[in-house]
């Protein structure tokens, strides 16, 4: 065979080979921000504290949900699970209870992410199991936002639960939160944030008490609707506000003020930046 025919050859070959490339399918990634207060039967916050009597109880509970919604996300089609523990000190989740398919995130981290750690442009859906509302939030189930001493925190007048501003962190990076379970107050406050999408309400406080599911039947509910969330991602949208970002943060009780803030009075300070995080970052240093 002569080199012009040689050549001729290769290049067919080559010119073939780069469709089957082209067309193999993208990974289907999800990210999965797990908190405590929004799990089934949880009602105080010694449930959800590590010197609770009962925390270990909860911390199963945890686990159970987080698998369930693990499961969901498969059952989608998801080829890759990010977990984050997003709880406290972020040490909440025990690496040998969390379905081994998935990455475990564990740890407290020092980035304006927080429970959003992990979290970039390469995955495609997010989800949000066992949140909770924002603070002052009537008829709702330990209701408050990042720590008891915020009583609101706003970017551009929008008040935001904390599942509202891990929402504008996926936005950031174009992924739209696709399902959310927690108590009823939690559910109804996010969807009129981001849309309607998947939600399962495993609770709802009555006289300050909990009514809910069952931890078997609140387990099963959020499996199906992690999946069907996953499964109608196209519908959601990614949950943006328009920059520069400006923060007005309401506190009991003033901890410090970062390097361009402004304190409008004793317990309301402010903060503008056009980066997201960065106005995360001013948050949690005067949160």
């Amino acid at each position: 065979m002569n080199r012009s025919i040689l050549a001729r050859a290769l290049a067919l070959v080559l010119l073939l080979a780069v469709p089957a490339f082209a067309q193999q399918p993208r990974g289907l990634k999800v990210f999965i921000s797990v908190d405590m207060e929004g799990l089934a039967g949880v009602v105080t916050g010694a449930d959800v504290s590590p010197s609770g009597a009962d925390y270990g109880h909860f911390r199963a509970i945890m686990a159970a949900e987080t698998n369930a919604a693990i499961e969901g996300a498969f059952r989608a089609g998801a080829t890759e699970v990010l977990v984050r523990d997003s709880h406290g000190d972020k040490r909440n989740l025990l690496p040998s209870a969390v379905d081994p398919r998935a990455r475990l995130l564990r740890g407290a981290s020092t980035g304006a992410k927080n429970m959003m750690e992990g979290i970039d442009s390469t995955f495609d859906a997010v989800v949000f199991v066992g949140y909770h509302a924002k603070a002052g939030t009537p008829n709702a189930i330990l209701e408050h936002t990042s720590n008891g001493n915020v009583i609101d925190f706003s970017i551009n007048g929008v008040s935001l639960p904390e599942g509202g501003y891990n929402a504008l962190v996926a936005g950031r990076y174009g992924v739209p939160v696709v399902f959310v379970s927690g108590d009823r107050a939690i559910v109804e406050q996010l969807r009129a944030l981001v849309g309607p999408i998947a939600a399962v309400a495993v609770k709802e406080e009555v006289a300050d008490a909990s009514l809910g599911m069952s931890p078997a039947q609140a387990q099963e509910e959020i499996r199906r609707g992690v999946e069907q969330g996953i499964r109608n991602r196209a519908q959601a949208k990614p949950y943006r506000l328009q920059p520069p970002y400006a923060m007005v943060l309401e506190v009991k009780q003033e901890r410090g003020i970062v390097q361009g803030a402004t304190k409008v009075r004793d317990g309301k300070l402010t903060f503008t930046s056009p980066d997201l995080l960065a106005v995360l970052a001013a948050f949690n240093a005067m949160k």
